[in-house]
């Protein structure tokens, strides 16, 4: 009979990320993040230099000439002309594609896809000025597949990249890393190195092809050949110069990466063929993010004020669905934004669980109000916490505006964060593994990547079995920002005093050094105001925080009246308070919280038709008992009066 709350502990929320730091500074190690190339071949060269002058000025000139024939042969050039029309022919294409087709000699660069000919000459067709093409760049395609390209476009240069491997130690974790010292207390988070092609300055590049590995009977979407293929390929794109345009043409089973070459960029696609004309000035900005999360996108003491000439086409946004247990939360998280000095539009999705009554509340905390029809989960179970937090992709709906970021409305936005509107999709904090927290998120509406995240609803798996887990599989190429931005409300385990000390004061300082607090366990809404009623469950404390709990209070009571009247408590919630406050005394917890005398006046205060809630205790874990005449949810009258003059 307990109330039907959210879970204390999202299951997106695995805290050792956040809040282990200490321990992963004691066993931190130094990462191999030296540059991987070696130049091997310039050493023995002037190894042999030295020998030799021991011999006559002959001997020495034809050593030399070995050497360098030597050195020719076996380091070949990062980029060739492998055909040209007037002066290369294809015996030359062959012979130099055999030895030196990118990725052909290490398996982790090996496609299978097949290339369907009739397929790529439809989209061939399909490309506006080919007539003009002075190049073509081929990225991890064989000999055999070059000539092919040659026939359907002959009037240009063909031109085979040579992409150096990734050394085999690059790991997806060595890239997408738990934890990184963004204080930089013990060291600079640094990326490993990751080579790249070398491009011409002629001929110009007017479309890449680039065949990608996929295997789907592994982490396909974690392949760090596959993601150093598409990020090659985009260095090629975003290397143009001049305002021509340039397309990218991928050959592979799986999608390309969707926040890199975005949906709306999409210009055709046929079977395994992905063909994209990508916006190059956002391409140059997303080659030069780091590689993974390694590094930080975003500093750690960012600038609080922001300019952007797209402002009206960038909002805050939160979704509400199946309950209204979090409308007061999404009311203050309103008034946060408001008081950080934000002035972006507020976007709410609400479905048909929200109430009239509770909708224009939130609008008279400034949220607009986009009404969603649910998405379930295929994978939940019925009346599972998870069946319906797949409506979360309805986000990606928002096409009215360019940048959109999420925050849940549990949350607090103690600092401007307008900055990250200047962040690309995915911009969040990190989970644990090589995983991200949707808490806070950036955002890139696109009708075309809310019909991927459809498409896909039945055959990817989430990790966790929610929204976030789902994102973390189809997003792996996401940008880390710093933790302060997404802080959770957390005491580890393994924290020690000093530690615990610290995380105390942030919650508390004023003017604030946190941006977003990120409230876990039982919600301050939901608790008296007098203490933080974690305390009182034994399986809560250590999302416990008074300190928090008062910093929450203080943005509500800053609120309009009638907005606070949002969080009265219902009878069935103070019944729950004070069960957990007797077994709290039961048990005789040592933090002694149970002692407190409630002041806090929604005791005393009731809106629903039934208000002894004194009562419930007395049926309080029996199965059999209902308790329907307690569920009217409908405002008194004097609410309703104040709401319509908002």
């Amino acid at each position: 009979m307990r109330l039907p709350s959210p879970t204390p502990v999202e299951p997106r929320h695995r805290l050792p990320s956040q809040t282990d730091d200490t321990n992963r500074r004691r066993t931190l190690r130094n990462r191999d993040t030296k540059d991987l190339e070696k130049a091997g071949s310039h050493s023995s060269f002037f190894h042999y230099r030295n020998w030799s002058a021991k011999f006559s000025t002959l001997k020495l000139v034809l050593i030399l000439l070995v050497l360098v024939a030597v050195f020719t042969l076996y380091r070949s050039p990062p980029v060739h002309i492998a055909d040209h029309p007037s002066n290369f022919n294809s015996s030359f294409v062959s012979r130099w594609s055999s030895r030196e087709s990118s990725g052909i000699d290490d398996p982790r660069y090996v496609s299978t896809a097949e290339i369907n000919w009739d397929h790529v000459s439809d989209l061939v067709e399909k490309l506006p000025g080919k007539s003009e093409y002075q190049g073509v760049g081929f990225i991890n395609l064989n000999d055999d597949e070059v000539v092919r390209w040659k026939e359907l476009i002959p009037d240009c240069d063909h031109v085979a990249f040579h992409l150096d491997r990734i050394a085999n130690n690059v790991t997806w974790e060595s890239l997408y890393p738990e934890w990184i010292d963004e204080e930089e207390q013990f060291e600079v988070p640094t990326c490993p190195s990751l080579p790249w092609v070398q491009v011409p300055g002629k001929p110009r590049i007017d479309l890449v092809v680039a065949k990608l590995p996929c295997n789907k009977g592994g982490k396909w979407s974690r392949d760090v050949a596959r993601l150093h293929l598409q990020l090659a390929a985009a260095r090629v794109a975003a290397s143009s110069k001049g305002l021509h345009d340039v397309h990218v043409l991928f050959v592979t089973d799986c999608f390309p990466i969707p926040n890199l070459f975005i949906g709306k960029d999409l210009v055709a696609r046929q079977g395994n063929l992905w063909l994209f004309k990508p916006n190059l000035h956002r391409l140059r900005q997303k080659v030069e993010l780091p590689v993974g999360s390694c590094e930080l996108t975003v500093p750690l003491k960012a600038k609080d004020t922001f300019y952007s000439a797209s402002a009206k086409r960038e909002a805050y946004a939160t979704i509400l669905h199946s309950a209204n247990f979090y409308v007061c939360g999404a009311i203050t998280a309103a008034q946060s934004i408001r008081m950080s000095g934000s002035t972006r539009d507020l976007v709410i999705l609400v479905d048909d669980s929200i109430t009239e009554h509770h909708r224009s509340g939130l609008a008279a905390a400034g949220w607009k109000i986009y009404p969603i029809q649910r998405i379930r989960n295929p994978k939940a179970e019925a009346e599972a916490y998870n069946e319906w937090n797949y409506s979360k992709f309805r986000l990606w709906q928002l096409t009215e505006y360019d940048k959109i970021i999420f925050i849940d409305a549990d949350m607090l936005i103690l600092r401007n964060i307008d900055f990250l509107f200047e962040m690309p999709e995915i911009s969040a904090t990190g989970n644990n593994a090589t995983l991200f927290n949707s808490g806070v998120m950036v955002v890139e509406p696109s009708n075309s990547t809310f019909q991927l995240l459809m498409d896909h609803i039945n055959d990817i798996v989430s990790y966790n079995g929610g929204d976030q887990g789902y994102l973390n599989e189809v997003y792996t190429w996401w940008h880390r920002i710093p933790k302060h931005m997404n802080f959770l409300k957390h005491f580890w385990e393994g924290d020690e005093p000093e530690i615990k000390q610290m995380k105390t004061r942030l919650f508390g300082t004023d003017p604030p050094i946190l941006y977003v607090l990120h409230y876990l366990g039982n919600k301050p809404w939901l608790c008296f105001r007098d203490y933080d009623c974690n305390w009182n469950v034994d399986i809560l404390q250590e999302f416990a925080s008074d300190v928090a709990h008062k910093t929450w209070w203080r943005i509500h009571d800053a609120m309009p009246e009638n907005l606070q009247k949002f969080c009265l408590l219902r009878s069935k919630q103070k019944a729950q308070l004070e069960w957990d406050r007797m077994q709290a005394e039961k048990g005789n917890y040592t933090d002694g919280h149970w002692k407190i005398k409630i002041k806090d006046k929604r005791l005393e205060t009731c809106f629903e038709e039934f208000c002894y809630w004194e009562s419930m205790l007395w049926h309080w874990g029996d199965k059999n008992w209902t308790d329907n005449s307690t569920n009217s949810l409908s405002p008194p009258l004097p609410l309703q009066a104040n709401l319509s003059s908002v």
